[in-house]
C-alpha cells in the first residue's frame, strides 16, 4: 500500500503569507499598547484603531513538545519619533528559547536579559536569530516597509509581559536617515 501524500502547509518566503493551514491571526492596534512608548502624549495623539502589528500562526495545540509556527508582520510608522516595534515579552517558562527568520524589511531584534543587559541585532530578509533561553525579545521597525519575521518557539513557553512593565533599557529613535540608540 502506498501512503497518502500530504501537502503540508507552506509560507511565502518573500511575503510571509501562510497556506494550507489552520491559522489563528491577532492584531494589535495602538490602543493596546499604553505606556510601551516613550511618549505618552503622541500615543494618545493616535488613532487608536490603527494597526501596529499582526500575527499570523499555525493553529497548534501546545502540549510538550509542540512548537509554534508564526509569522509577525510589523508596520512601518512611529509614534513621536519612535518607531512601531511589538510589545516584547519574556517566555512564561523562562528556559525556552526561539528562533526567528526574517523574511522582509528591516528593523531591529532587541535582547535583553533578565538583568537587563540589552544588545540590538539587525533584522532583514534571510537573517536567522537564536534566541537564548532567559531573554526579552522585541522587534522593531526601522524601515518604510512592513517588516515580517517568521518565528518558531516551543508550545510550552508562553508569554510574560509583567517583568517588562518598566520598559526594555534599550530605545530605538528616528534620527536623520537612519535611526538612534538611547538608554530607556
Amino acid at each position: 500500500m502506498i501512503p497518502d501524500i500530504i501537502l503540508p502547509p507552506h509560507v511565502a518566503w518573500a511575503s510571509g503569507v501562510f497556506t494550507n493551514g489552520p491559522l489563528v491571526c491577532k492584531t494589535t492596534h495602538i490602543a493596546d499598547l499604553p505606556d510601551v512608548f516613550n511618549d505618552n502624549d503622541a500615543w494618545r495623539g493616535c488613532e487608536p484603531q490603527q494597526r501596529v502589528y499582526d500575527v499570523e500562526m499555525f493553529d497548534t495545540p501546545s502540549n510538550d513538545g509542540a512548537l509554534y509556527v508564526g509569522v509577525t508582520h510589523l508596520y512601518a510608522g512611529k509614534i513621536g519619533d519612535e518607531f512601531f516595534m511589538t510589545r516584547g515579552h519574556f517566555h512564561r517558562r523562562r528556559e525556552q528559547g526561539e528562533v526567528y527568520f526574517g523574511l522582509r524589511g528591516c528593523g531591529l531584534l532587541l535582547l535583553q536579559t533578565e538583568a537587563g543587559d540589552a544588545r540590538l541585532e539587525q533584522v532583514t530578509a534571510g537573517s536567522v536569530h537564536i534566541i537564548p533561553p532567559f531573554t526579552a525579545h522585541r522587534l522593531i521597525n526601522t524601515g518604510n516597509e512592513t517588516l515580517s519575521s517568521l518565528a518558531v518557539w516551543p508550545g510550552i513557553a508562553g508569554h510574560d509581559y509583567a517583568l517588562l512593565a518598566e520598559g526594555f533599557a534599550l530605545r530605538i529613535f528616528a534620527s536623520g536617515e537612519g535611526y538612534e540608540v538611547r538608554h530607556g
